[in-house]
Parts: structure tokens; C-alpha cells; sequence
């Protein structure tokens, strides 16, 4: 659908969603295994960990599901962890009790579709996957096993968590080296960020995905995450629109910009995370002073989505060049569609700026004060 998709005009972006990237909703059959796997790993014990932990619930994460390349995470929530670190030590023994679990589920039921558990990489492998395939339907979802410690027992996703949760998470809790591989425990912030936005910004970010993947079957690894480029398009209509109807053509072109402008991102939200509490804003400041570019995690302020290598993003960003010449940015008149006006980088508060005026509050009041008195 390369060719289709780059010589559609601009007008018909609407109806190319429409028609070939419909909603990524897993059909009936699949949805019910799922369900039906995470009911059966709740309340299992897990006995390879040193403590008795316990899967308190499975929760589907996002998956990409476009047009025959479907792929989610299965995420399992464990309780009775102490501390983030515990997760991280265990984590080859969770997977190994992970696998063990769901190779008896699958001979102890018969699923509706085709049910495989693929075998580790590794005796310590910190990855685990397995298929669901539905023949009928010619579908097949790939999952990755995450387990994941159970922290949303005590947070709302509605409500921004209190602030020294994060600093908890930030101040030694993690070794070096494991920034961002707690990121399966966040997945309900994750989720609902992305899932509470307006339905068009969600068809915009599936047409994005779309000609992500078309990118990486043309260019193949490595290329930067996916998630980066969904959260890159939902960054670039928060400032360029923020309306529930918008020209696609021009939020499409928008986000193949900033691709095109990867050496100056710097993107990041206050969501769930922000300046006010002293230890997290320090951290802030300085994962926003590392090399561009950086677009953290929206739930986890460890983690630095756009990853670790920019030639990634150079070999992205030579395509979206290419790609801004094609009709699918030029009306039927030829005209050129116009992007949004976007900044490439958020701003920074300064360091202790509120301490800062504070004291100088302080110190004019105090002079007020102390100069009238010296003045009567």
C-alpha cells in the first residue's frame, strides 16, 4: 500500500484511514483468549521467585495490528514486591514461571485458535513470547510477556500520582544501566494517555504507524521505536491543533517534519510527572540536557523513548524528506499542504526557579518594611 498511500491526495487521507486502517481492536475470537489467559494467570503462584508473588491480574497492552502485522504485549502485574529492584533481580526467574504457567494452560484447555508459547532464548532470557492464530481469519497476534511490579494497586490513572512515588523510582532504586526497563509497570498510564485522546488524533497516529511500517520494510532495522513516533504525533497536534477535527494531510505532514528535525526534539509532558518536587525536578533537568534527541516516556521520566543511537533517526528522517514531495501532501490543484506551526523543543523551567522567587519576594518585602521603618 506504499504506492497507494504516497499518491492519494491530500484529500483522501480520510477515507485511506477509513478503508485500509480501520480500529486496531483485536476481533472476537482472539479478545477471548486473551481474556481468557490473563483470568487463569490471576491468582496463580509463582513459585520460582524467592518470596511467594502472586499474578494479581493480565492486562493486554497496545498493539500495532495493522493490516496482517499485529503485535501486543501481555502484561502481568505481580504483587508483593518491595521495591522496583526486586522485579528487576527476578526478572529471568518470573519469566521462566511465566512460560511454565502458560504451557499448562495450554494443554489443560482447548482455545478457539491456535495457541503456541515459544521456547526462551536463554535459560536467564528477559523476554518471553507466544502466538495466538485465528486460521479462519488469517490473523496472528504475536505477544511479548511482560511481568510488571504491581504499583497501579495505589495510583488512579485519572489523578496525577503523588510526586515522591516518582522520587522513590528515581532516587536509587534503579541500578545504573536499567533506566526505562520498569517501563511494563506503567502501562496504565501508558494506555490511558494515549487512549483518552480525540478519535481522529487516534486515526492520525494509525496512519502514521502505517507508514512507519512501510519505512521499516523498505529501510529494515534499525530503526527508532514506534512508540516514539505515536508520541511525536500526539505532541505535534497538542501544538499545532488541539481541535477534534483537523486537516489529517497537515498533522501527517507535521509529524514528518519533526522527524526531518530529529536533532533538535526535545519533548516531554507534565502529566503524571513535573518540576515541583525537588528530586524528580533535578532528574528532569538532567535527562533534558542529554543529547538530542529526547522525548520521554509521558508515565516513566526514565525512560528516553527516541532511544540511544541518532542514526536511527537519520535513516527515518532521509525517508520523511522523500516522502514530503509526494501528492499525498499536495491538494488536487497541486498545491502544497502547510504543517502546523510546531516547536521542536518544550522549554525547561529553571532550576529552583520557584525557590528563586520566593526569596525575592522575601527580600523586596523585607526591604519594603525595613525601609519605611527607617525612612519614619
Amino acid at each position: 500500500m506504499e504506492q497507494d498511500l504516497r499518491s492519494i491526495p491530500a484529500s483522501k487521507l480520510d477515507k485511506f484511514i477509513e478503508n485500509h486502517l480501520p480500529d486496531t481492536s483485536f476481533c472476537a475470537d482472539l479478545r477471548e483468549v486473551i481474556d481468557a489467559l490473563c483470568a487463569l494467570l490471576k491468582d496463580r503462584s509463582f513459585r520460582g521467585s524467592s518470596r511467594r508473588v502472586r499474578a494479581s491480574k493480565g492486562v493486554k497492552g497496545k498493539g500495532t495490528a495493522l493490516n496482517g502485522r499485529p503485535d501486543a504485549d501481555l502484561v502481568v502485574f505481580l504483587n508483593n514486591f518491595t521495591y522496583f529492584e526486586d522485579r528487576l533481580n527476578q526478572q529471568g526467574l518470573l519469566i521462566t514461571e511465566i512460560k511454565k504457567q502458560l504451557c499448562e494452560m495450554q494443554h489443560e484447555r482447548r482455545f478457539g485458535v491456535k495457541f503456541e508459547v515459544h521456547s526462551l532464548r536463554s535459560p536467564s532470557s528477559q523476554v518471553l513470547s507466544f502466538k495466538l492464530c485465528a486460521p479462519d481469519l488469517l490473523k496472528e497476534v504475536k505477544f511479548d510477556v511482560l511481568p510488571a511490579y504491581d504499583l497501579l494497586d495505589h495510583l488512579n490513572i485519572l489523578k496525577k500520582p503523588n510526586q515522591q512515588f516518582y522520587a522513590n523510582l528515581i532516587s536509587g532504586h534503579i541500578p545504573p544501566g536499567k533506566e526505562g526497563e520498569l517501563s511494563s509497570c506503567f502501562m496504565g498510564l501508558r494506555k490511558y494517555f494515549l487512549n483518552c485522546r480525540p478519535t481522529k488524533l487516534k486515526r492520525l497516529i494509525r496512519l502514521v504507524t502505517h507508514w512507519y511500517q512501510l519505512c521499516k520494510e523498505k529501510l529494515g532495522d534499525p530503526l527508532p521505536p514506534q512508540y516514539a513516533l505515536e508520541l511525536l504525533t500526539v505532541y505535534a497536534w497538542e501544538r499545532g491543533s488541539q481541535l477534534t477535527k483537523f486537516n489529517t494531510a497537515q498533522g501527517f505532514r507535521t509529524v514528518l517534519e519533526l522527524v526531518t528535525k530529529y536533532k533538535q526534539l526535545r519533548i516531554y509532558w507534565t502529566v503524571y510527572y513535573d518540576f515541583r518536587h525537588r528530586e524528580v525536578s533535578e532528574y528532569l533537568h538532567q535527562q533534558l540536557k542529554k543529547d538530542r534527541p529526547v522525548i520521554l516516556d509521558p508515565a516513566d521520566p526514565t525512560r528516553n523513548i527516541a532511544g540511544l543511537n541518532p542514526k536511527d533517526w537519520r535513516r527515518l528522517a532521509g525517508e520523511a524528506a522523500a516522502w514530503l514531495q509526494y501528492p499525498c501532501f499536495k491538494y488536487r490543484d497541486g498545491s502544497p499542504v502547510c504543517s502546523w506551526e510546531v516547536p521542536t523543543e518544550v522549554a525547561v523551567p529553571t532550576k529552583y526557579l520557584f525557590c528563586r522567587i520566593f526569596w525575592l519576594l522575601f527580600w523586596s518585602l523585607f526591604h519594603f518594611i525595613f525601609g519605611k521603618t527607617s525612612s519614619g
